[in-house]
């Protein structure tokens, strides 16, 4: 399973490195084979300046990634990005075709521009659901839980909430075995 993540600068870092750690560890401990490719794409494929200056290379940019699978939108300052219709368009046609589409954080801001967040049950960081509302009110914004799924959809509160929802997606994705030893392996306590 091709499992995407979108970077853009501004991105807080561990919005992305949690779930890139967590479906990178669920397939180096899977006894049998590799169930998951993840990796980070960008705009362009250039370098991305996340949160406080932190340098990260995309393994692609819009033009060059392979088919996906799972689109994971994660959060950070996400302002400029409800801004481009470009990512705006790429986003909609990437969860036309993905099984499941996800965001960390403020990432549901970005999905609900794009208007693949319509009228689901969703949720964000507890800071930004004032504002979540407020801006998409149609969406179910709920607070006080670490992840909801609704449908093919998936959202999380902020930052380590990201890795709680990834885990949660290896054990619906290939097995509650899997994420438990994925868990373990990363010395992380699962909330689920």
């Amino acid at each position: 399973m091709n499992v995407a993540i979108y970077i853009y600068d501004n991105a807080e870092v561990l919005d992305f490195s949690g779930p890139f750690e967590v479906f990178s560890t669920a397939s180096r401990v899977c006894a049998d084979h590799e169930p998951f490719n993840v990796f980070l794409i960008g705009e362009t494929g250039e370098t991305v300046t996340a949160r406080a200056g932190y340098s990260v290379n995309p393994d692609y940019g819009f033009y060059n990634h392979p088919p996906i699978d799972l689109l994971m939108v994660v959060g950070g300052v996400h302002t400029a990005e409800l801004k481009k219709p470009q990512v705006l368009d790429w986003l909609r046609s990437c969860a036309s075709r993905a099984q499941m589409t996800t965001s960390v954080c403020t990432g549901a801001f970005i999905l609900a521009e794009a208007g693949i967040l319509t009228d689901q049950k969703v949720t964000t960081h507890w800071e930004d659901i004032p504002d979540l509302k407020r801006q998409y009110p149609a969406l179910d914004v709920v607070s006080g839980q670490r992840w909801v799924k609704d449908g093919s959809i998936m959202t999380s509160a902020s930052i380590t909430a990201g890795i709680d929802m990834s885990l949660s997606l290896v054990s619906l994705l290939h097995s509650l075995e899997l994420a438990e030893k994925t868990a373990k392996q990363m010395d992380f306590v699962w909330n689920r």
